[in-house]
C-alpha cells in the first residue's frame, strides 16, 4: 500500500486541533483545497483523515459500510447523552433500535401527520405581529420540539418544558464544541463544563421522565396516535400484538419493553435521541432557509407563490407539500450551502485502502458536508445562492454524493422524509402569510454536534 496522505503540520501535543478549534470549516476547506482526495491530520489523540471525493463517500457510506463503524473518541460524553440510542448503538443493538423504530416513519404514518404540524405551526404563528423581530432560530426550535414530541412520543409538551430544553441546549452543544485541551481533562473533574453539562442531562432526562409518566398506560390505545387511523394501521414490529395499535415511537417501544426487548435505559436513551436529533437539524435548516430567503428576493417571492397555493383551501396537506417543487429546491440549496449536520465519523475496523493510501484501523474518517457541498469540483460557483442547480438535468450531472445531508447508506438519517415534510408545511404556512427580513449581522457559524449560528437571528416580521 501507498505512503501516508498528505496533511497540514501540527503542534507536538495538540497536533492540528488548535487550527481546527478555531474554525474548523476555513480548516477543513483549506485541507480540501490544499491536499486533495485524501488528508491526514491530528485531532488529539487519534489521526484524522478527511475524504473529499464523493466517490470514497459512498464507499464508506454504502458500498463497503460493513467495514467500518462510528468512532469512539475517548470522550464519553456521547455516550452519557446518546446511550445506546439510534445514532450511537452498534451492530445487532442498532438493528434492533432502527427495526422498532421503522413503523413510526412509515411514509403512509408521516404523511397522515401534515395536521399535526400544521396544527402547531399556526398555534405559533398566532402569536406573531406584524412589524415584531423575533429569533428565528429559536422560534423555530420552539415549534419543532412541540412538533417532534407530538408526532413521536403521542404527547404534548408544555411551554415552560419547551423553554427547560431550550435553555439546557447551550451548555450540551458547548461540551462538543472542538476543543484539543478537553481529552486532557476527564469528563470526572468537576470543571465548569463538565458541572453544567452533567446537569443539562439530568434536566433533559427529567423531562423525558415526565413525558414517559404521562403515556404510561396508554400504549395500546390507538386515540393516542397523532397520525389517527392511517398511523394505526401501519404494521409494527413482529410480536407487537394483533388489532390496532398506536405507531408512535413512545408507544412501540413502551410494548417493547413491556416483551422485555427494551429497558428503562433504552427507552430513555431513544427518546433523547430522537428529541435532540428529530427537532435541531429541521430546525437549522429553516434557520438558514429564512436567512438565504431573506437575501434573495426573488427565491422568497417563488417561494411566497408555491406556498400560497398550498394554502388556498385551507391547511397545507402531504400531497400540497409534494406539489412544492421549488421550495424543495430552495431546502436542498440552503442545507447544502449550510448543511445542519456538517461533518460525518467513521472508524475502519481494519486497515482499508483509499484513494492509493493506507488508513489504518481505528483512526478517524472525516466525510465533510460542509466540505464537499461547496467544492468547485462539484458545484460552479459554489458560494452562490442557486436553487435552479437542484434541476433534475443538472443534478444528474454531479456524483450521488456531492450531496449527502442526510447521510446514506444502511445508517442514513431515519427521519429524512418527516424532516422534509415538516419543512415544507412550516415553510408554507409561514410564506403565505409573511416576509421575514434579516435584521443581524454577517452570518457567523460554530461547530458543535450540528452547525449553529454564533449570534441570535433577528428577523422581522412583515404581513404580506
Amino acid at each position: 500500500m501507498s505512503v501516508t496522505p498528505p496533511g497540514p503540520i501540527g503542534d507536538p501535543v495538540f497536533g492540528n486541533g488548535r487550527q481546527y478549534a478555531d474554525d474548523p470549516f476555513s480548516f477543513m476547506r483549506a485541507c480540501a483545497d490544499s491536499y486533495g482526495d485524501v488528508v491526514r491530520f491530528d485531532l488529539g489523540p487519534r489521526e484524522t483523515y478527511l475524504l473529499t471525493n464523493p466517490a470514497d463517500i459512498e464507499r464508506v457510506l454504502v458500498s463497503e459500510a460493513e467495514r467500518y463503524r462510528k468512532p469512539q473518541f475517548g470522550d464519553d460524553a456521547m455516550d452519557t447523552l446518546l446511550g445506546d440510542g439510534l445514532l450511537m448503538s452498534e451492530g445487532e443493538a442498532w438493528q434492533r433500535q432502527r427495526k422498532l423504530a421503522n413503523p413510526s416513519f412509515h411514509n403512509r404514518r408521516i404523511g397522515a401527520l401534515a395536521g399535526t404540524m400544521v396544527g402547531h405551526t399556526e398555534s405559533q404563528l398566532a402569536d406573531w405581529n406584524d412589524g415584531d423581530v423575533v429569533d428565528i432560530q429559536l422560534e423555530v426550535a420552539r415549534l419543532t420540539v412541540k412538533i417532534i414530541v407530538s408526532a413521536m412520543f403521542g404527547a404534548d409538551i408544555t411551554d415552560e418544558e419547551v423553554k427547560t430544553v431550550q435553555e439546557k441546549l447551550e451548555p450540551l452543544g458547548a461540551r462538543f464544541e472542538p476543543d484539543p485541551r478537553r481529552f486532557l481533562i476527564p469528563n470526572w473533574v468537576p470543571t465548569r463544563e463538565n458541572r453544567e453539562f452533567d446537569d443539562a442531562i439530568g434536566t433533559l432526562e427529567s423531562v423525558i421522565d415526565g413525558i414517559v409518566e404521562r403515556r404510561r398506560g396508554t400504549e395500546r390505545d390507538p386515540s393516542v396516535d397523532p397520525a389517527g387511523p392511517e398511523g394505526v394501521a401501519v404494521r409494527g414490529p413482529a410480536g407487537d400484538g394483533d388489532g390496532d395499535l398506536p405507531m408512535d415511537l413512545l408507544s412501540v417501544l413502551l410494548r417493547a419493553r413491556d416483551r422485555g426487548e427494551q429497558t428503562d435505559k433504552n427507552l430513555r436513551d431513544e427518546l433523547v435521541t430522537m428529541l435532540l436529533a428529530g427537532h435541531d437539524t429541521t430546525a437549522l435548516a429553516l434557520t438558514y432557509t429564512f436567512y438565504l430567503l431573506s437575501n434573495h428576493p426573488e427565491a422568497r417571492e417563488r417561494v411566497a407563490g408555491e406556498a400560497r397555493a398550498a394554502t388556498a383551501d385551507g391547511a397545507p396537506t402531504a400531497a400540497d407539500a409534494r406539489d412544492m417543487k421549488y421550495t424543495e429546491r430552495v431546502l436542498n440549496e440552503s442545507m447544502r450551502l449550510y448543511p445542519p449536520v456538517y461533518t460525518l465519523f467513521r472508524e475502519p475496523k481494519l486497515d482499508v485502502k483509499i484513494g492509493g493510501y493506507r488508513i489504518p484501523e481505528g483512526s478517524a474518517l472525516m466525510l465533510s458536508q460542509w466540505v464537499i457541498h461547496r467544492s468547485p469540483r462539484w458545484y460552479d460557483d459554489p458560494e452562490t445562492f442557486d436553487p435552479s442547480r437542484w434541476a433534475p438535468e443538472r443534478r444528474s450531472q454531479r456524483p450521488r454524493f456531492a450531496y449527502f445531508p442526510f447521510g446514506g447508506g444502511p445508517r442514513h438519517c431515519i427521519g429524512k422524509a418527516f424532516s422534509l415534510l415538516e419543512a415544507k408545511l412550516i415553510l408554507a404556512e409561514v410564506c403565505s402569510q409573511y416576509d421575514l427580513e434579516y435584521e443581524g449581522p454577517e452570518l457567523s457559524l460554530r461547530g458543535s454536534l450540528t452547525m449553529h449560528p454564533n449570534h441570535p437571528v433577528p428577523m422581522r416580521i412583515r404581513e404580506r
